[in-house]
């Protein structure tokens, strides 16, 4: 029995290693020869490669870093974002060849990065000067009805704020006995020089003098002439009398109630003319600077996004506000319509010219003020010829007093790149050249205003010339690596003829130096004849021959204390 099963157990293990002993053969065999390789290798029996020992070796692959455009961290071997800032890394050869100021882009890196250049522009800018402001009332459009006599108010027909009425509209009604005997008075005297006239009556007592004296009297009490006519012809004194609007407005504050009783002199209501109004601004003194009386501007409120506004400049604050360091602007504009609300923002430009350097160049032109005349206290007053404002009643004046062409003016030209083109740290700006196909040369710039997506440039490029505005900061991390003037160290660009490496001389050219006679060295170790031991001032020691070395003369030259010019003739 036992037998049997060994004999079936046997068998078995026959059949599950039979088909793996080919495949284990294989293997070893296939190590085995691998091996054998490796060994006759480096033994040098065989070569790789063949048997030729003058076959070039592979190309090695160019070794390919990458940068951070803002240079935070050193290059790196995989692409990915900066570690620090998270830009985008940019591939980069590491090679430059360019010189000492440029660097050389190939056409392909060129495609890679987007590097555009565009022409440097000269041209006549207008900067917008941009300020924040606030909407408020027209203080000269506004008015207060105060009591002209005491009394009582019996009535309020505008009882709440923010009625619109007209001039002359009946706001209140007032009792007051005062007023009754004024009108009494009036009366009286109307009737007595109705009379014949009477030799009682000296000329102090001159009935019309009478009348017109308790005419006045009314006046000052508050009645208007129509008043005053309609008492006449009623022939009846009364003792309440209404108050009515002085301009046509707004209703802004009501500060009596109805049975209040109001001394003279007493504010009633507070009216506001709303058909204009003014635009407060803020402007730094650089910008405040360049503006002027009578100046037209634009303005967008909050309440009508989108929508423009005009007016003008009315008055310039001469003093700068200590606490915010800015200067008010104040100006008027038109609300005919009503649209502009009271207490709303709004965002103002204010357009100058750059590079006016004459009294010409300094005039501005607009053609709504072209030969007209202006009212020096309501800018938005213009008349076509001379005469007085209708608000004020001041004299116009010729718009070109305030500074404004009657012709148009031609403009000086400014240099202008888009604002992409500069790169800029610190106080340092700086852009690139393209001075040659593909080479780009670091410039150092002066920039001026803003203007938008453009920029002024004071100085370091010239017109027509060719700036990159696409991967200026893969060209800035190109000079980095070389070693090569950059955006954070642009004075390696300075020119090669600078003071530097100029003689130290050449920094003074106007001074005209003396001709130079012997040359005397003194050993401090000998004594001059009448002396006794060295010399320690060089008036005593008088002239003396010249001490020269032979040329053969293997020993060092003596101590040098001093050196002392003498002058040709002698003197000392």
């Amino acid at each position: 029995m036992t037998d049997h099963s060994n004999t079936r157990s046997k068998s078995f293990m026959g059949t599950w290693l039979r088909p793996l002993i080919g495949p284990i053969l294989l293997a070893v065999v296939g190590i085995s020869l691998i091996a054998l390789l490796g060994v006759a290798q480096r033994a040098g029996w065989i070569r790789a490669g063949g048997d030729s020992e003058s076959a070039p070796p592979p190309a090695v692959a160019e070794s390919v870093l990458y940068v951070c455009p803002m240079m935070c961290t050193p290059p790196m071997e995989a692409p990915g974002r900066c570690p620090v800032c998270e830009m985008e890394l940019v591939a980069s050869t590491g090679q430059s060849n360019g010189d000492d100021r440029s660097v050389e882009i190939d056409p392909v890196s060129r495609r890679i990065a987007n590097i555009r250049t565009v022409p440097v522009e000269a041209r006549a800018v207008v900067q917008k000067v941009r300020a924040i402001g606030r909407i408020t009332y027209d203080e000269g459009m506004m008015k207060t009805l105060a009591a002209y006599v005491d009394g009582r108010i019996e009535r309020m027909y505008a009882d709440y704020t923010g009625v619109v009425v007209e001039k002359g509209d009946a706001l209140a009604m007032l009792y007051s006995p005062d007023l009754y005997t004024a009108q009494s008075e009036l009366l009286a005297a109307r009737r007595a020089t109705s009379r014949e006239p009477s030799t009682l009556y000296s000329k102090a007592l001159d009935p019309q003098r009478i009348y017109e004296g308790a005419r006045r009297k009314l006046v000052d009490l508050g009645m208007s002439d129509r008043q005053i006519e309609q008492l006449e012809t009623a022939g009846i004194a009364e003792t309440r009398l209404e108050l009515v609007a002085p301009i046509c407005g707004t209703v802004l504050e009501k500060m009596v109630s109805e049975g209040d009783y109001v001394k003279v002199g007493q504010p009633i209501y507070r009216l506001a003319d709303l058909t204009s109004v003014w635009l407060m601004l803020e402007l730094f003194p650089e910008d405040s600077a360049l503006v002027r009386y009578g100046q037209r501007i634009h303005a967008e409120v909050q309440s009508h996004p989108g929508e423009e506004f005009g007016g003008r400049v009315a008055f310039i604050d001469p003093a700068v506000d200590p606490k915010t360091r800015t200067v008010g602007i104040r100006v008027v504009m038109d609300n005919e319509d009503g649209r502009l609300t009271i207490g709303d923002y709004a965002t103002a430009e204010i357009a100058v010219v750059l590079g006016a350097t004459t009294q010409k160049s300094r005039l501005l032109y607009d053609t709504e003020l072209a030969g007209k005349w202006i009212s020096p206290r309501h800018p938005h007053v213009i008349e076509d010829s001379a005469g007085t404002c209708r608000l004020c009643g001041v004299e116009l004046v010729p718009a070109s007093s305030f500074g404004f062409s009657e012709v148009p003016i031609d403009r000086p030209l400014a240099l202008v790149v888009p604002r992409s083109a500069v790169l800029m740290a610190g106080d340092h700006s700086v852009v690139y050249v393209e001075v040659e196909e593909g080479r780009f040369e670091l410039r150092v710039v002066e920039i001026g205003p803003s203007l938008g997506d453009e920029i002024v440039i004071r100085s370091g490029v010239e017109e027509g010339e060719s700036v990159a505005v696409g991967g200026n900061f893969l060209i800035d991390s190109q000079m980095q690596l070389g070693g090569n003037p950059s955006l954070i160290d642009p004075t390696k660009a300075e020119p090669p003829d600078g003071s530097e490496d100029s003689d130290a001389l050449d920094l003074f050219p106007d001074i005209e130096l003396p001709e130079i006679g012997p040359i005397e060295i003194l050993d401090s170790d000998e004594e001059l004849p009448g002396m006794a031991g060295p010399p320690t001032d060089l008036t005593e020691a008088g002239e003396i021959e010249i001490i020269e070395t032979p040329a053969d003369s293997d020993s060092d030259l003596p101590a040098i204390d001093e050196i002392e010019l003498l002058d040709p003739e002698g003197d000392e």
